[in-house]
């Protein structure tokens, strides 16, 4: 059951944030006008977890602003944030389902949820960035029909992770 985040179950947000394993990294390629990408495996695996944010309440109240939470057997196994962002499309700032119930279709219907809401705010689509080294989430949406629109070389260049590469991926629902 996907439930909008109000005040009384604000304490569920991160509960999903978990780690994930690093199997690989796309390579994006503009060619013609037209992103594609390859694979690349690597030969040693490893784990990343994302820092768990403070969340905002104005995310409650703000019309332009959504959380919503996923719950089974009253846990909140998955979440996803997103704003409508200057060029019409709904930004998803964040989102995760937890380790134990990936690939169970939850994330999708997370996705499902934010089209619906995009809908609802007159906006023409899904947007969202992650490392090229989330190779399996990065699989995860294209499987889910979004498409590469971008890519930022420079984004985490100041960081630990400077070895990796912003893609943003889009999707448009009407």
């Amino acid at each position: 059951m996907i439930i909008k985040m109000t005040i009384s179950n604000i304490k569920d947000y991160n509960k999903s944030n978990e780690s994930f394993t690093v199997i690989g990294r796309i390579i994006p390629k503009y060619e013609d006008g037209i992103w594609s990408y390859t694979e690349e495996l690597f030969s040693e695996q490893y784990y990343k977890q994302y820092d768990k944010e403070d969340i905002d309440i104005s995310c409650i109240d703000d019309e332009n602003k959504a959380v919503y939470l996923y719950y089974f057997d009253n846990n909140c196994i998955g979440q996803i944030k997103l704003r409508a962002h200057w060029n019409g499309y709904a930004f998803i700032e964040d989102i995760s389902v937890a380790k134990k119930m990936r690939g169970k279709s939850i994330g999708t219907a997370l996705l499902n949820k934010a089209a619906e809401w995009a809908k609802q705010n007159k906006l023409m689509g899904l947007v969202l960035e992650t490392q090229d080294v989330n190779l399996l989430a990065c699989r995860f949406y294209a499987k889910n029909n979004f498409i590469i629109g971008a890519v930022d070389t420079m984004m985490y260049s100041n960081f630990p992770t400077a070895n990796e590469i912003a893609i943003y991926w889009y999707k448009k629902i009407c």
